[in-house]
């Protein structure tokens, strides 16, 4: 199998990055921290790069790109921790072409491929933890129309975005809604996250609804996939930036008048770093090559890649801090924002014990030594 990237997706990767090292640095970072966690502005530059039309056909306005142009792009904004949603954007675009009828297409994808409008994937509820099967969120017909009742919480960049992809339970069964923010009762509470971004409460009381497609669960698992196949491109080019900082901090630091990266037992130890990225790295490779696959071999393989994702993460983020001591956790040094990100990267779209739930559940039955 051939894993080399086309001439195309690496004119991708050098664009992405030479605006992550140009236009994104540390303190222009710490500065949309300081302001909220969300820079529009920063959004709309993204969208000029054609990021937010990444998985949009080119017909609707965008680039028409698969997983692996996802991948490569997700890993940049990594590498410069970016604030900015575009996870989000991936999942809007790929659930409203795929799911969505032509009038919601037309209305919404060429103004998410602009930048014009940033939709948000809503599903998470109070007491549901990770299971996208829990939801009380309801909806009802108004004539020819739709209303959504209900909560969601930890909303990324909600009291920000221009509209939700809402699920909610019709006649028994989950059916996915497109609720636009301006929308009339429709109430956002924004509050910051650990790792600087920006979230919210989102609640929905009769609000006005564009239905996507009735068959929600289906679309609601794609849309979740399609968001754990980024978070672990994202996680990778987090923990790839994160071993480069360790290795030219102990290159510098200095005790017993030589350099600590001379000392034999940390030498170890950032090979054990660098270990674990190459498996996240392989494993994220994996999950993008299957997120085009039929339904219940991608959900497998997206269990499976976050299990060895959030082991990686955690590992490297701990070992980091350790290896940098005290300095390691101070908010004046990049590296420590490195390690929030990773460890809110754990828990998103499902934490490890979760998925490790999922990869056992989702055995065949032919797993196993002794099949």
């Amino acid at each position: 199998m051939d894993f080399d990237f086309s001439d195309d997706q690496e004119q991708l990767r050098d664009a992405v990055r030479k605006w992550v090292d140009k236009g994104y640095d540390f303190e222009r970072r710490r500065a949309i921290v300081k302001a909220g966690g969300f820079d529009r502005k920063a959004y709309n530059e993204l969208a000029e790069l054609g990021l937010a039309g990444l998985y949009i056909s080119e017909a609707d306005g965008g680039l028409g790109m698969g997983p692996v142009e996802g991948m490569v792009v997700m890993e940049e904004l990594g590498r410069g921790i970016v604030l900015e949603p575009l996870a989000q954007t991936l999942i809007a675009g790929g659930v409203l072409g795929g799911y969505a009828d032509a009038d919601v297409k037309a209305a919404w994808l060429p103004k998410i491929a602009a930048g014009e409008a940033l939709v948000v994937l809503a599903q998470q509820e109070r007491g549901a933890r990770y299971q996208l099967d829990a939801c009380k969120t309801t909806a009802s017909q108004a004539g020819s129309g739709w209303t959504v009742s209900g909560a969601k919480s930890v909303v990324p960049a909600g009291d920000q975005a221009d509209a939700f992809i809402v699920p909610a339970v019709v006649n028994g069964q989950i059916a996915l809604f497109l609720v636009e923010r301006s929308a009339a009762g429709v109430s956002t509470q924004g509050y910051g996250t650990q790792d600087g971004g920006r979230a919210a409460e989102v609640i929905l009381s009769n609000a006005p609804a564009s239905l996507i497609t009735t068959d929600g669960l289906a679309a609601l698992e794609h849309a979740v996939d399609i968001g754990i196949a980024a978070v672990c491109a994202e996680a990778v080019g987090v923990m790839d930036k994160t071993v480069a900082l360790t290795v030219e901090y102990m290159n510098t630091r200095k005790q017993f008048g030589v350099a600590i990266a001379s000392f034999q037992a940390l030498r170890h130890r950032v090979a054990d770093m660098k270990m674990q990225l190459e498996l996240a790295r392989s494993m994220s490779f994996y999950a993008s090559l299957k997120l085009n696959a039929p339904a219940a071999e991608r959900r497998r393989a997206m269990a499976r890649a976050k299990v060895q994702l959030g082991n990686s993460m955690r590992f490297v983020g701990q070992q980091s801090v350790q290896l940098h001591g005290g300095i390691g956790v101070t908010d004046e040094y990049i590296g420590s924002h490195y390690f929030k990100k990773l460890t809110q990267l754990e828990m998103t779209f499902g934490d490890t014990l979760h998925h490790l739930g999922e990869v056992s559940a989702r055995m065949e039955d032919t797993a196993g030594v002794f099949a």
